[in-house]
């Protein structure tokens, strides 16, 4: 049996991503997301901006430590 296929203006049902880019000093630096990823206004405070996706279902999937300083968190919505 095929699966069905999903419809035009059907509403996302996979998963979603957003990396977050910050400084060690609580900065945020840059904001990417998957296209369809739903999310609150970014604040200029990483922790905030953080507490806000975590509010609303995201999960810290990875965290690494880039160059000039900076922290990288993946988070995943499921």
């Amino acid at each position: 049996m095929r699966e069905p296929q999903p419809i035009i203006g059907q509403a996302w049902t996979g998963r979603h991503v957003i990396i977050l880019q910050c400084s060690e000093t609580n900065k945020l630096i840059e904001v990417y997301k998957s296209i369809h990823a739903p999310i609150e206004p970014p604040r200029l405070n990483c922790a905030e901006t953080l507490s806000q996706l975590i509010s609303i279902g995201y999960r810290i999937h990875a965290m690494s430590s880039l160059p000039n300083h900076r922290i990288q968190y993946v988070l995943v919505l499921f």
